[in-house]
């Protein structure tokens, strides 16, 4: 299996999982994810320098919290600053169902500590990283929180804080959702940008023209790598069908 296959079968499995679990937590019904599942090529390192600051930027771009360090939900901060490795616990459904507990219907025992396995997750650095050596490698980290909160301070908007963050209902949306277009890719240069839209036109060109000679049962083309068939009768085969 290749990496995106691999990647993406992965993000499908920590999704669903979460979504099941999380949404059982906070009697969440209906779509819990905002959009579907996609992924982008980041495509040199200052561009993946800048995905990292992108995601330790979430909290302090927004207003909710004033230092990336105050933010009370998942982070990866303190494993960048400190140790790779966290321990977490992983409720394992599965295996209730199999045990056939008493208290299968209840929501607490969906969460029962019996169901808990601990699971290590281990932040492996950015390879444009890996050649630097851990205390340059959190200096870059520092210096990354501390520009996101630099242009945070210089908005001068009020900030929410902690605490209020934590009061919030799960349930609670905003007023108003920021919806931008995904990009086609993560670059640093405007070339990098425009070569990757030339290839993408010229995927699409031959995946088309590989597709109409396949439904006309020519069964010997070749797809771009990466492609698959579409899943349609081919027109040589619909007359015996």
């Amino acid at each position: 299996m290749g990496t995106g296959a691999a990647l993406a079968g992965f993000m499908q499995y920590l999704r669903a999982n979460l979504s099941k679990k999380v949404g059982k937590l906070v009697d969440w019904s209906g779509s819990f994810w905002e959009r579907r599942y996609s992924a982008e090529p980041v495509l040199d390192d200052a561009a993946l320098v800048g995905r990292l600051r992108y995601v330790l930027a979430h909290g302090v771009k927004e207003g909710l919290v004033e230092r990336s360090a105050e933010w009370p939900g998942l982070t990866c901060l303190p494993q960048l600053l400190g140790p790779a490795r966290r321990l977490f616990q992983w409720f394992n459904w599965t295996k209730r169902w199999s045990k056939r507990s008493e208290d299968m219907a209840g929501a607490q025992g969906r969460f029962a500590p019996e169901w808990a396995e601990p699971v290590e997750l281990e932040l492996a650095p950015l390879p444009c990283w890996e050649g630097l050596g851990e205390e340059e490698r959190r200096r870059a980290v520092r210096g990354l929180v501390e520009g996101v909160e630099a242009e945070a301070r210089a908005q001068d908007t009020p900030v929410l804080g902690a605490r209020a963050v934590r009061a919030q209902h799960p349930h609670t949306r905003p007023e108003h959702l920021k919806r931008s277009p995904r990009p086609l890719g993560h670059a640093s240069t405007r070339q990098a940008l425009k070569e990757l839209r030339e290839q993408y036109r010229a995927f699409v060109a031959a995946f088309r023209e590989a597709a109409a000679r396949w439904r006309w049962g020519d069964f010997s083309v070749r797809f771009p790598l990466f492609s698959f068939p579409p899943r349609v009768v081919p027109r040589g085969m619909a007359r015996f069908l």
